[in-house]
């Protein structure tokens, strides 16, 4: 297919299509720790309940409720310690009428108590404070040490001799307790396959006891720069050569979105070296291949030669700025994207339509990136008839409303306006000016702290 029969098209026509050839990869097991940012690729449920026992959520007294009735400041009520537990230990004492056993948070709830009462509701958090000064709290510190140290001591051999805590409030049943299974119940389905794993689900999925589980396969993505001009990032630039920024900020990206890139180098614009180097990455059986320069309407035909002789393959002129040039098609078996050569295009383009790819493989259900409404502060022309993006920075004004300005020169070779953005503004095709105050779309690259 020659330059002169590229097909124009939309972003969302483009997408549409490209997306309708993948799918999630087949899953496999992944230990827990490496699963964050992973797809859930099976249904979770809870093997035991969580918590397996009635534990105290405080450090205190375990009591029967009703012996607290009335308790305060000017009427403590006074009940007889019978014992200590800690977390991770059990008691075989049982809290009686008029007894109190010291506890530890996360401790199994002892028999005959049914709610804790905070240690600092005691006469014994009285003895804790009394030592605290504004200068220090060691003096209290060292109190709660010693109080913590007791935890472990039996209690004492003869009732008349254990000793009384006084307390100065009550407490209603279940108070301070965290429940059986308050949390998850035994066979309750806790996770659903397609969930994405962030660190609270490796949490969760360490509660219920699951090493490992089935994710879905994190997507190999072949690399491949071309172009006589182009030199590695080490090697030193001669007269008329760049350096091949493209490979690295591809593999940035396919990282980023969760893939493992594979980066195949530079191939020159020759049809043994391109054909060379094509074999070379579908011999690593990737799940998409990747290649930047060579699509564009003016460049040489050996890139769109090669891949039409290869695979299956469309030529695009897709209605965005930058990324005008874009190809996509099947090359045994493997799909291919074809990417423009100018840095900033690259990355943009992949970012529309790479980024989507991996996250569909990925197993995830949505891939768009945060987009909000943002006041523009500045005038920004269109005279493209695309889609244009615009690098900016978003923030957030003194009365909550976000605002952006553009990051300055706008080339597709400049990718200081990349590093410098947080955000892309998307203007229309049909719209050829934004004035300053005017609301645009900001879709969100970054979520800075300082945005908010």
């Amino acid at each position: 297919m020659s330059a002169t029969q590229l097909t124009s098209i939309t972003v969302p026509e483009a997408l549409a299509y490209i997306l309708g050839h993948f799918a999630p990869l087949p899953p496999e097991p992944t230990a827990l720790l490496a699963a964050s940012g992973r797809v859930l690729a099976e249904d979770i449920t809870a093997d035991g309940d969580v918590p397996p026992f009635a534990n105290s959520a405080m450090d205190g007294y375990a009591v029967r409720a009703a012996d607290t009735a009335g308790a305060s400041r000017a009427t403590p009520r006074p009940l007889r310690v019978i014992g200590n537990v800690a977390a991770g230990y059990v008691t075989g004492a049982s809290v009686g009428p008029g007894a109190a056993l010291r506890i530890m948070t996360g401790a199994p709830l002892p028999a005959g108590a049914d709610a804790v009462i905070r240690f600092e509701e005691t006469s014994e958090g009285d003895a804790i404070n009394a030592g605290a000064s504004h200068a220090t709290n060691r003096p209290a510190e060292d109190a709660k040490a010693t109080w913590r140290n007791q935890i472990a001591d039996p209690p004492p051999s003869d009732p008349a001799a254990s000793p009384t805590v006084l307390l100065y409030n009550g407490v209603q049943p279940g108070d301070n307790v965290r429940h059986a299974g308050e949390d998850m119940r035994r066979g309750q389905a806790v996770l659903a396959r397609g969930t994405l794993i962030r660190p609270y689900e490796v949490a969760l999925l360490a509660a219920v006891g699951r090493p490992q589980v089935l994710t879905h396969r994190r997507p190999r993505v072949v690399l491949l720069s071309t172009g006589d001009e182009l030199v590695d990032v080490g090697a030193p630039v001669g007269p008329g050569q760049i350096r091949n920024s493209n490979s690295y900020g591809l593999a940035a990206q396919v990282t980023a979105a969760g893939g493992v890139p594979l980066l195949l180098g530079i191939a020159r614009d020759n049809l043994a070296e391109l054909t060379t180097r094509v074999e070379e990455g579908l011999a690593q059986a990737p799940d998409l291949f990747v290649t930047s320069a060579g699509v564009s309407v003016g460049d040489y035909d050996i890139v769109k030669d090669v891949l039409d002789r290869e695979g299956t393959m469309h030529f695009w002129q897709v209605r965005m700025k930058p990324g005008k040039p874009l190809a996509f098609g099947v090359v045994r078996g493997v799909p291919l994207l074809g990417l423009p050569g100018n840095p900033v295009s690259s990355l943009v383009s992949f970012e529309q339509f790479g980024r989507p790819a991996i996250l569909k493989m990925l197993g995830r259900t949505g891939w768009a990136r945060p987009v909000l409404q943002v006041r523009a502060t500045e005038a920004i022309p269109n005279t493209s008839g695309r889609e244009h993006y615009i690098r900016a920075v978003v923030t957030r004004t003194a009365t909550g409303e976000y605002e952006a300005r553009s990051t300055g020169e706008q080339g597709s070779g400049i990718l200081t306006s990349l590093t410098q953005a947080n955000a892309m503004l998307i203007v229309e095709e049909t719209r050829t000016l934004v004035q300053p105050g005017d609301m645009v779309r900001a879709i969100m690259l970054d979520w800075p702290e300082e945005v908010f």
